[in-house]
């Protein structure tokens, strides 16, 4: 009878033990929950604050909300009696097997990371990155996404990227315009230059700040080669170059000045008439 009634009341003092293990647990997770949430919330007000990427801003308080998450639910496990050490064990494996199994993407993720701190470039730069070029139309943690001027869009990893060089042709406000002008040897080269500082006068969205420049870049074998250099803001670029060779072109046909082309002169022999001569 002594023995029944220890059972029992062993079996009691159990049950109240887990009875009592499970409401602490689920008020480690209430809690826990409860604190991951504010302390996320804390990290992302800050992060804003300093001046970050939203994207960063999201990853890192997602981020710091998963740690403190698991966290808690290992600590809620641990007081159910169950041994984490295991557990915290079997999640390193599995974290090391995952990282080797994503090393590329992890790759590309560190770097998109170092993108976003590091800012070479902004959402609407036109970049020239990993052998591609075009307006950065999104930047993500793995990837960056490009819009080519024929609208075609180039997805880039970010790994690639960041291995390699990066030209921004938008990060300064102006850009200068570099062409290179032939004119027959023939031509008067005063007259040809003084038609091409007309021209770049007459353009209202070159820069008077940086001076223009037109100059002999060369005697080529078919050509006299000027250099034409002007300054404009990095928007007018395109339309203002497309603009000069335009006008350029129809300013020398008024002034009779000639683009060559490449010639190739063929002098023959005839051998027959020759040999005639010689006999003669």
């Amino acid at each position: 009878m002594e023995s029944l009634l220890d059972l029992q009341r062993l079996t009691r003092e159990c049950l109240w033990d887990l009875g009592v293990n499970i409401i602490l647990a689920l008020v480690i997770l209430v809690v826990g929950r409860l604190a991951a949430n504010a302390i996320s919330g804390l990290t992302r007000r800050l992060l804003q604050r300093s001046g970050l990427e939203e994207i960063l801003v999201n990853f890192s308080a997602t981020i710091t909300n998963a740690l403190l998450t698991l966290v808690v639910i290992i600590a809620a496990v641990d007081r159910l009696g169950v041994n984490t050490t295991s557990l915290i064990a079997l999640l390193g494996a599995a974290g090391i097997a995952v990282g080797l199994a994503l090393k590329d993407s992890l790759g590309n993720f560190a770097a998109g990371i170092m993108l976003i701190v590091s800012r070479p470039f902004r959402t609407g730069d036109y970049v020239e990155v990993a052998g591609s070029a075009g307006s950065v139309e999104k930047i993500s943690l793995f990837t960056t996404t490009l819009l080519t001027p024929d609208n075609r869009e180039i997805t880039v990893p970010n790994g690639a990227i960041y291995a390699d060089t990066i030209t921004n042709w938008s990060a300064r406000d102006t850009r200068r315009i570099d062409l290179v002008i032939g004119i027959s040897y023939e031509d008067n080269l005063a007259t040809a230059k003084h038609v091409i500082k007309s021209v770049l006068a007459r353009e209202e969205r070159i820069l008077e700040d940086n001076p223009s420049l037109v100059g002999v870049l060369e005697l080529a074998d078919n050509s006299v080669n000027l250099t034409v250099r002007a300054w404009t803001k990095a928007g007018d670029y395109f339309a203002t170059k497309l603009a000069l060779t335009e006008n350029i072109k129809l300013a020398f046909d008024e002034a009779g000045i000639t683009i060559p082309y490449p010639q190739v002169q063929v002098h023959t022999t005839n051998s027959k008439l020759a040999d005639s001569d010689r006999s003669g």
